[in-house]
């Protein structure tokens, strides 16, 4: 079980950098944030990169932080914050794709990753015997 918070730890870490550095760039320079011009946004509702920065800043830069800060501290919510967060990239990802009507290497990378961090979130849950993996435990037993 080490490795697991481990892993969750250093993915937590690396997303939460990532994605606070992206947002910062596309905050600070929202018609062209490292060389994405706002024309990419025609499906989208949004004119330029400002607000998506603000949302990739605070929840997935910011929130990856505290999930990484949940697991150096042992705090019994770990394995909720970690799956919502790891959640949180999925959606990213999946709404970011959709509103640039592009996949590009990242996407698929960073999707990769949120759907590990699930599963490891999940398996952290089920360790602890917390919900849902309490009730899935309990269904699964009075079937079987």
């Amino acid at each position: 079980m080490k490795k697991v918070y481990r892993i969750l730890l250093i993915l937590h870490i690396f997303v939460g950098i990532r994605a606070i550095a992206g947002g910062i760039a596309a905050i600070t320079n929202p018609e062209n944030p490292l060389g994405m011009p706002s024309e990419s946004l025609e499906n989208a509702p949004f004119d330029s990169f400002l607000i998506p920065g603000i949302i990739l800043f605070t929840v997935i830069g910011l929130g990856n932080i505290l999930s990484a800060v949940t697991f150096r501290y042992k705090l019994i919510i770990q394995g909720y914050i970690s799956s919502v967060f790891t959640w949180a990239i999925v959606i990213w990802i999946i709404v970011q794709c959709w509103m640039l009507q592009d996949i590009v290497f990242l996407h698929v990378l960073y999707l990769i990753i949120g759907l590990f961090g699930a599963i490891l979130s999940m398996i952290i849950l089920f360790e602890k015997n917390l919900f849902p993996a309490n009730l899935g435990r309990y269904i699964f037993k009075k079937i079987f």
